[in-house]
């Protein structure tokens, strides 16, 4: 095998440890040479020192600690931190119930690969065992256990000794690919205990990133290619760093382009070759490129292949026509009936690819000049030629219909057009996900569409929003379901502390949306989706936050997007929407239903 290996640029900034440090004030410089730029979490008696060194830092540079309302809420911003800016997302909570509501926070960072450090306190060594107020040790509810089976790395720091070494081992753990959260405990007399090593380090060294890439695998992929007539891309939520190669391979080849629910935040919407999404709440039009039998090799790259994401792992995609492109090994273990697998770095892969491409290596017909026989050949086998095909929606009439309450199709019509394409949008789990999956289409969204589907966690997009924009400097827009703020509604009050623009638009149907169309769609008894008529404008202006109701059309289309991002405050809309349309989401019905579809192929 002929493997290459990529290094990313070295940082060159070294950690001096000063005389008089504590443990606290080490991890903190730690931090603040990452150039981590903010905390997020909620304090706490045993993470006192943690909070007495980011106090003593703050003329030096420290990162800056915003106190969210719970703490998974904390977890939450420090994803969307992470996500935004590529840098460490950084969340504490203290001993007990403090590190445990962490944990859907650290489970979702976990399901999509997002590298975060949480931190939690312990009560003193001398007091383990001992039954103290909210122990949380091996010796009662083992906090570091628990995190062990949703982070890439959790330990507990028993000595001095060990803070540099399990330090250094962490940032590792939540860099290295997969990426991830890493957790370390800390009883709060060790965050006291002073710094016992006087060494200097280098920080650059330990987050710099290898990365293999199997040549041989890319070669005998583009005799592959060399050997196809046509082949289609299907995108998933891995291919950022190398979505402009992958374009230019689409370019070169006239591939169509089909992304998951979590992928088409790299596409342009109105890309003519893109076909929409394929899977939960996908378009006709990507079904029907994945059923052309017109294209010889479906080409997945950077996809985990989750059930939302392949249509339950249908055989559309996961057949003998499939080549997966990973940087993930663990990712080709759902995809064994693929033809060919290619791991290693995605835009390095691609690069290789596109020169073999112009380079003529294929290509006994070129792809630049397929000639017009074979064009008017596949114009009649397939509806996804590359002639300005635009995507398939379901009932396109509801997207412009005026009647009230409005039609959740119109709202996310609007919204796609209106909101600016700098605004970063955030969409939170249940009946948001379906609406916006299938009917939001945004040109030159730069990847500023962020959706969190690994876990599913309601509430998810309201503190990643934040998080999103500390890290942005921009406006964020969360667009999330009455049932999931009525969960972490009270983060708002985070956003108009530190006055950052966050738009928070509630979808208002006065019940749990999912739950209701599912029960409905599946057959099941109709029974727990109920939910109290209420004014979220009013709740978020009794705060002291601007908010306001829309009903109607006319309401809708006057929001003005601009002024309201452009302050240096958040805003609430409190959106009606019909509760009796049927989001797009049979596809998950069925897969709750259907016990073969939990089948990899099936």
């Amino acid at each position: 095998m002929n493997l290459s290996l990529q290094a990313s640029e070295n940082y060159e900034k070294e950690i001096q440890i000063e005389e008089g440090w504590d443990n606290a004030d080490l991890i903190i410089e730690f931090l603040k040479t990452l150039e981590v730029e903010y905390i997020f979490g909620v304090p706490g008696g045993a993470i006192e020192p943690l909070y007495n060194a980011l106090a003593r830092g703050v003329k030096h540079g420290a990162p800056k600690i915003i106190v969210a309302r719970h703490e998974a809420g904390a977890a939450f911003m420090a994803e969307g931190y992470a996500r935004e800016t590529g840098k460490l997302g950084v969340c504490c909570a203290t001993t007990g119930p403090g590190s445990t509501n962490l944990l859907t926070g650290v489970a979702s960072a976990y399901a999509d690969n997002v590298p975060m450090m949480v931190i939690t306190a312990q009560t003193p060594l001398p007091k383990f065992g001992r039954n103290a107020l909210q122990e949380s040790s091996c010796t009662a509810i083992d906090t570091v256990a628990i995190f062990r089976h949703c982070t890439r790395y959790s330990t507990l720091i028993s000595h001095t000794e060990q803070m540099q070494t399990k330090l250094i081992a962490a940032i590792m753990a939540a860099n290295r690919t997969p990426n991830g959260p890493v957790h370390i405990s800390i009883p709060s007399d060790i965050l006291r205990q002073p710094v016992t090593k006087n060494s200097e380090m280098k920080i650059g060294r330990l987050v710099q990133e290898f990365t293999l890439t199997d040549n041989n695998a890319v070669d005998k992929l583009t005799q592959m290619l060399s050997n196809t007539w046509r082949v289609a891309l299907f995108l998933g939520k891995g291919c950022g760093p190398a979505i402009d190669e992958i374009m230019e391979f689409s370019d070169l080849t006239h591939a169509p382009i089909v992304t998951g629910p979590s992928g088409k935040r790299w596409v342009d919407g109105y890309h003519t070759r893109y076909r929409g999404v394929y899977g939960f709440a996908g378009h006709q039009s990507a079904q029907e490129t994945m059923e052309d039998d017109t294209i010889d090799l479906l080409i997945a790259v950077g996809t985990p292949i989750t059930e939302l994401g392949t249509s339950g792992w249908h055989s559309h995609l996961l057949g003998d026509r499939l080549v997966h492109i990973d940087s993930t090994i663990e990712h080709f273990s759902r995809t064994p009936m693929a033809q060919h697998h290619v791991c290693g770095d995605l835009k390095s892969i691609f690069k290789q690819l596109n020169d073999n491409v112009r380079q003529g290596l294929k290509w006994g017909r070129s792809w630049g000049s397929v000639d017009p026989i074979q064009i008017k050949f596949l114009e009649k086998k397939s509806s996804a030629i590359d002639h300005g095909y635009q995507i398939t929606v379901n009932d396109p009439s509801a997207c412009h219909s005026d009647v009230i309450p409005l039609k959740p199709q119109r709202v996310v019509t609007e919204f796609s057009q209106n909101i600016p394409s700098h605004f970063r949008l955030h969409l939170d789990a249940g009946n948001t996900w379906a609406w916006f999956t299938h009917y939001c289409h945004r040109k030159n969204s730069q990847g500023h569409y962020h959706i969190a589907m690994g876990f599913g966690s309601m509430g998810w997009a309201i503190g990643a929003s934040i998080g999103t924009c500390f890290g942005s400097k921009q406006p964020s827009v969360c667009i999330t379901g009455d049932g999931s703020y009525l969960m972490s509604g009270q983060e708002i009050t985070v956003a108009l502390q530190h006055k950052i623009p966050v738009i928070f638009v509630v979808l208002n149907d006065s019940e749990l949306g999912m739950v209701k169309h599912g029960q409905k769609l599946g057959g099941a008894e109709e029974i727990g989706f109920e939910l109290p008529e209420i004014d979220y404008a009013m709740m978020a202006q009794a705060m002291g936050v601007e908010g306001f109701t829309v009903k109607t059309p006319e309401e809708l289309i006057a929001i003005d997007w601009q002024r309201l991002g452009d302050k240096q405050a958040p805003t609430m809309i409190n959106v009606i929407i019909d509760p009796n349309e049927v989001p797009p989401m049979g596809q998950r019905v069925k897969g709750l239903a259907d016990n073969e579809s939990a089948t990899p192929g099936g």
